[in-house]
């Protein structure tokens, strides 16, 4: 049994042996002999000469065999040595690396950090997540990074789930590297012990990943979809039940998917309350959005794209619980229609984005609705708006707009925004150049 006087033997062992080392490697050389004779000069063309000064050369051979095994003997020695010196370092690096965690451990008993109550840390660790609202794995990152701090950061971290509801899937077509992502994805889904999930997808596996997704399908609340990156257009996901979906986002959408993508998503009508189609080629017209008939009336949230003011008519008639729109306009038609009239009752947010050339269009857009419970109205487009037409939309509403925002290359002298205020006082009146188009 090893006692701790013996312990503190071999520690100053350790320390004799280094310091002799030391002294002797300082004084160490290895000396070279002159091997060098006469038979040594080639060619030799004296063959009669059988002897040098009495040594032949056979002697001379012999000599340097054993040399040779001298020299080999103290090379397989010294290479004996240096394994046990490795070996001793290598116990040395091993006794640092506990010393410090040891130290590491026992500082953190000190610090207030360690102290904090698990809520407290909780909150922390929520405010160390990333601003992006899908978060892509990375040791790099939280919440990842936060379980290689120490045990009782993975502990907390791993025991939060909260911590583990958005999540990034992204995977190239090698299967290789879809093995290796799946399993991670796996882990962080399982953290999420059943809490509502938001999830973004973009990847080509489409069977492999409904897979792989099928244990937490009933969990997910968010999804967001990268049509464009799926072989065959409408992901195999959207066949699968989806009972706890609400916000559902399409990127890259092209006109052919429309009707298969739509027939997918008719399925989720009761849960759907959000919807928003990104970066569509070309625009939705009227017969796309008839494609989504059932989905519609349960809508309280839409972001899309259409192709004619007409189309907007359209869309309110079918969303009649919509409380948010936001709408990038576009038309092919110069001259603008005559849009029906139409009042929506609980569209508390609007935001338009639309091209210089449609002003005529914006303004019959204009003098069509009415928005009696309207709260926030933003623009964006590359010229001004229709001022008047905009003043005479808020005096027949009558409602009770808090914000209106004007961005792009909006211009607004102060006597228009003193007309504003008029009409609605206490309105704040933004301009806001930087945000981009959506």
């Amino acid at each position: 049994m090893q006692t701790a006087d013996s312990k503190l033997n071999v520690s100053e062992s350790v320390s004799g042996i280094i310091g002799a080392l030391q002294n002797i490697l300082a004084q160490s050389q290895v000396i070279i002999p002159d091997l060098e004779t006469t038979y040594s000069k080639f060619p030799n063309t004296d063959h009669s000469a059988v002897d040098l000064g009495g040594q032949s050369v056979i002697d001379i051979i012999a000599e340097r065999q054993q040399q040779l095994d001298g020299v080999v003997h103290d090379i397989m020695g010294l290479e004996s040595v240096v394994d046990s010196i490795k070996n001793l370092h290598q116990q040395l690096v091993e006794k640092k690396v506990k010393i410090t965690q040891s130290m590491n451990l026992h500082k953190g008993l000190v610090s207030a950090l360690w102290r904090f109550p698990t809520e407290v840390l909780s909150q922390i660790f929520h405010q160390c997540l990333p601003e992006t609202k899908m978060l892509l794995p990375s040791m790099l990152k939280a919440p990842i990074l936060l379980t290689g701090i120490c045990r009782r950061w993975r502990e907390v971290a791993v025991g939060m789930p909260s911590l583990w509801c958005s999540l990034r899937l992204y995977v190239e077509v090698d299967d290789r590297h879809w093995h290796r992502a799946a399993f991670c994805y796996d882990m962080w889904l399982k953290r999420s012990r059943g809490h509502p999930l938001s999830l973004a997808i973009g990847c080509n596996h489409s069977t492999k990943l409904r897979s792989l997704l099928q244990p937490y399908v009933t969990h997910i609340k968010s999804l967001q979809v990268s049509i464009r990156s799926f072989q065959g257009g409408c992901p195999a996901l959207f066949s699968t039940d989806l009972p706890a979906l609400q916000e559902l986002t399409i990127l890259g959408m092209r006109h052919p998917d429309t009707p298969a993508i739509a027939q997918s998503i008719s399925r989720l009508s009761s849960t759907l309350r959000s919807l928003k189609v990104i970066d569509m080629k070309p625009f939705f017209d009227l017969e796309d959005l008839s494609y989504f008939s059932p989905v519609w009336a349960h809508l309280t949230d839409v972001q899309i794209a259409l192709s004619h003011p007409n189309a907007v008519i359209h869309l309110l008639q079918l969303c009649p619980n919509l409380s948010s729109l936001t709408l990038r306009i576009a038309c092919e038609q110069i001259e603008p229609l005559n849009l029906e009239s139409f009042a929506h009752a609980k569209i508390q947010s609007l935001r338009i984005v639309y091209d210089s050339l449609l002003t005529r269009h914006l303004s019959g857009l204009l003098n069509a609705l009415l928005l009696p419970n309207l709260r926030v109205l933003e623009a964006r487009r590359s010229a001004p708006w229709p001022h008047e037409d905009l003043k005479a939309f808020l005096a027949r509403s009558e409602c009770p707009l808090e914000t209106l925002i004007f961005g792009g290359r909006v211009t607004m002298t102060d006597v228009q925004r003193a007309e504003y205020v008029a009409l609605i006082p206490f309105l704040k009146v933004v301009v806001d150049h930087g945000s981009k188009y959506i």
